[in-house]
């Protein structure tokens, strides 16, 4: 009966609330996106556009790089691949969640809104998730991200430059705040985070002939590359299993 019940509490409206809290940490790093934008040149149509078709800050902040720098599509597509690939297997994952509800259209519809946050709320529920409660999560989150984004590029055409220059910096702030916590903690993380840093520069300095677009693809590869064979995720499984 409690099972039952816990069931019937999936749904839009218990979607909504959960997702409130995404909601408002989406419309704070999105304003930092909507800044960007109109940094990069970009008029606020063209950002609250990105914002609605990708939903993914990293993505969409090497993207508009890209676009700023007149990269070539090849570069947009191999970025957008190497850095959203994740959320493919986020998928593949939280498929094991779903009720009979998710058919294949409501499938391919509801995986465009898979991101890392709601991905964690969605696999925390103890029950099947259905579809109407992946909706609600979804709506809310992505309003919030397109709303910041809406927010931040309308006042980035309006403030100062000085000081949209200095809001400018949120986005950043945001990426360290995200890679800080767990590169302390696990080594491997702090390993390809200096990696990749440290490959950035040398594209920046020293290769300044290659785009961005490519140097970020490289940089990623490399830091993956050389940190799957430094710290093998088998290994981790192993002290790990040692521990327990």
């Amino acid at each position: 009966m409690d099972k039952a019940k816990k069931e019937k509490q999936l749904n839009f409206r218990t979607g909504l609330i959960d997702g409130i809290p995404i909601a408002l940490g989406y419309l704070s790093v999105s304003f930092g996106f909507g800044i960007l934008c109109m940094r990069l040149g970009l008029t606020i149509l063209q950002a609250v556009g990105i914002s609605a078709t990708n939903v993914t800050s990293a993505g969409q902040v090497a993207g508009v790089g890209i676009i700023a720098a007149a990269g070539t599509l090849i570069e947009m597509i191999l970025t957008q691949f190497v850095i959203n690939v994740r959320y493919s297997l986020m998928a593949i994952s939280l498929s094991q969640k779903l009720d009979g509800t998710f058919t294949t259209p409501k499938r391919l519809l509801l995986s465009f809104g898979i991101t890392d946050e709601i991905f964690a709320v969605a696999y925390s529920q103890k029950s099947l998730i259905n579809t109407r409660y992946m909706a609600g999560l979804e709506v809310i989150s992505i309003a919030g991200w397109v709303l910041g984004t809406l927010l931040g590029a309308s006042a980035g055409s309006i403030l100062p430059e000085s000081l949209i220059n200095a809001m400018g910096l949120m986005l950043y702030g945001m990426f360290i705040a995200i890679v800080v916590p767990p590169a302390r903690k696990n080594r491997g993380i702090l390993c390809a985070s200096l990696i990749a840093i440290v490959c950035s520069l040398v594209f920046y300095y020293l290769l300044p002939q290659i785009t961005s677009g490519f140097s970020i693809i490289l940089c990623a590869l490399t830091a993956s590359v050389l940190c799957a064979l430094l710290f093998p995720v088998k290994e981790e499984e192993e002290d790990e299993e040692a521990v327990s």
